[in-house]
């Protein structure tokens, strides 16, 4: 998405989150709970000297943009969420949702410290390879693009970085105020067939949005920024560039 949005005249800045490839990767599980991952973006808009910035965040990404659009709206000028739904909709409807609480199994798995990355690193992260192809459409990834995920991967400390993002939030569940709605103009664009996140959470996500728009993608999975590029893309520099 980088060079299409750049050149259709928006300024793209795409850092690793932390615990991610290049990005510090803090010891830790409270380094990892959503408030400090949505600060360091707050910071990062005032380093590059911005007041406000629009925000676009796929997976764990979605989540810290709607932790920013929630409590932080005045650095927030519009956000795009990628599969991922609204922190309030997750503790309202997840207890009450059996068939996500099966998708989620992985997330339990995930907290096994040590272990967990004792298991994904065995074969050259086989494992991890395998979840990235059998969860999205056949040929989304490259054998260059798993090549880059496995370097990102075999960084000193990445691994457990990354699962601390896991551990920490369900370890110590972000505190919500009162007002979760979302003020500002919000897109979300949602593969359909993400065997990791129902569809149901999308629509209630949306719902809390004031200024709030909802696209499906009926054929697509959580990967959606790869499998349907051109489409994804044309979403994003249509809003963005929106007055």
């Amino acid at each position: 998405q980088i060079d299409p949005l750049a050149s259709a005249g928006l300024r793209v800045v795409a850092p690793d989150q932390r615990g991610y490839n290049l990005s510090d990767k803090p010891a830790g599980l409270a380094a990892y709970r959503l408030e400090e991952c949505a600060n360091d973006v707050v910071h990062l808009i005032q380093a590059l000297g911005r007041q406000k910035a629009a925000i676009v965040g796929h997976d764990w990404g979605g989540f810290v943009a709607w932790w920013l659009g929630i409590n932080y709206p005045e650095v927030v000028e519009k956000l795009v969420i990628l599969n991922a739904p609204h922190p309030k909709v997750v503790q309202r409807i997840l207890p009450f949702d059996p068939p996500q609480w099966l998708r989620s199994l992985y997330v339990l798995f995930f907290q096994l410290t040590g272990l967990a990355e004792a298991v994904l690193r065995a074969n050259d992260w086989e494992l991890l390879v395998e979840g990235l192809q059998k969860t999205s459409r056949p040929g989304t990834f490259t054998g260059k693009d798993i090549e880059q995920y496995r370097r990102a991967w075999w960084k000193k400390g990445a691994m457990t970085g990354m699962l601390n993002w896991y551990r920490a939030n369900f370890r110590m569940p972000p505190s919500l105020p009162a007002n979760v709605r979302i003020p500002v103009p919000t897109l979300m664009l949602w593969g359909a067939k993400d065997t990791a996140l129902g569809r149901e959470l999308a629509q209630p996500s949306i719902e809390l949005c004031d200024q709030g728009k909802l696209i499906f993608f009926e054929e697509a999975t959580h990967w959606l920024q790869h499998e349907e590029v051109e489409k994804v893309n044309q979403h994003l520099i249509g809003f963005l560039k929106q007055i």
